[in-house]
């Protein structure tokens, strides 16, 4: 544990925990480097180059509604706005970084706040859970998902997991500090407090992985369009059949 948590001691002597070790962000840096540059060496290796790609061409299906692709940009940018101004003092940029970040932080709160009550209500919650048959989708190619694939799904619940921890820490670490709404109060006991800073610590290291890592699969050639279906909201009929069984998703055309 020495590796992974800082200490110190507090005014009556006694060791309590500071927060993480910050060295382990070159440590997830590096590994999600090597891990993601695997893959692309064993995905190169792997192509099948006289496969033919589906074509963006003809009918286009609706995969993602005009509200639904707003709430991901604002997530995502608030996101990346918190990761760059949370780890900007531990690589050494003197900026004023406070106030961004916990800025930052309630906006990703309200549109996560919001997109809960969305799913509930007005989407279609089921398509997103994982069950038993979905494991069996990486080892069997004739296997085609829903809506949303395997690896999708488990994208979106180890995100969720992440960015909770992360909101419900950070709002127990914001209402710590000096805002516009109430003055510092000290109120939580330095045991606490650096047991939160831990927990927001490691949630930060786990988000900057999946960040990573859910950029490099939105770049990669295969998966382009669903990225651009993220901007524009459709996919073509082809990419879908070629991707999707419509006995599990038949999505409404696109505008």
């Amino acid at each position: 544990m020495g590796e992974i948590v800082r200490y110190k001691r507090d005014v009556w002597g006694e060791e309590v925990i500071l927060g993480v070790s910050w060295d382990l962000l070159w440590v997830v840096a590096v590994a999600v480097l090597v891990l993601l540059a695997a893959h692309a060496i064993i995905m190169a290796a792997l192509a099948n180059k006289k496969m033919d790609k589906p074509s963006a061409q003809g009918r286009r299906v609706l995969r993602h509604e005009t509200i639904d692709r707003a709430f991901h940009w604002i997530m995502a940018a608030s996101i990346l706005v918190l990761i760059f101004t949370g780890t900007a003092p531990i690589i050494g940029l003197r900026i004023a970084w406070l106030d961004i970040h916990w800025i930052s932080g309630l906006i990703l709160t309200f549109v996560v706040i919001f997109h809960i009550i969305r799913s509930l209500f007005w989407q279609d919650f089921k398509s997103m859970i994982l069950g038993p048959r979905d494991f069996g989708e990486p080892f069997d190619s004739a296997k085609k998902p829903g809506k949303y694939s395997f690896e999708q799904k488990g994208m979106h619940w180890a995100v969720t997991v992440v960015v909770l921890a992360v909101i419900v820490t950070g709002v127990l670490l914001f209402l710590q500090i000096d805002t516009p709404f109430w003055d510092r109060t000290n109120s939580m006991p330095e045991s606490q407090l650096g047991l939160i800073f831990l927990l927001h610590g490691l949630s930060t290291l786990a988000l900057v992985a999946l960040a990573a890592t859910h950029i490099y699969f939105a770049v990669r050639p295969e998966k382009l369009f669903y990225t651009r279906s993220m901007v524009s909201g459709w996919i073509s009929e082809d990419e879908m059949t070629a991707n999707h069984d419509p006995s599990k998703w038949s999505p409404k055309e696109a505008d």
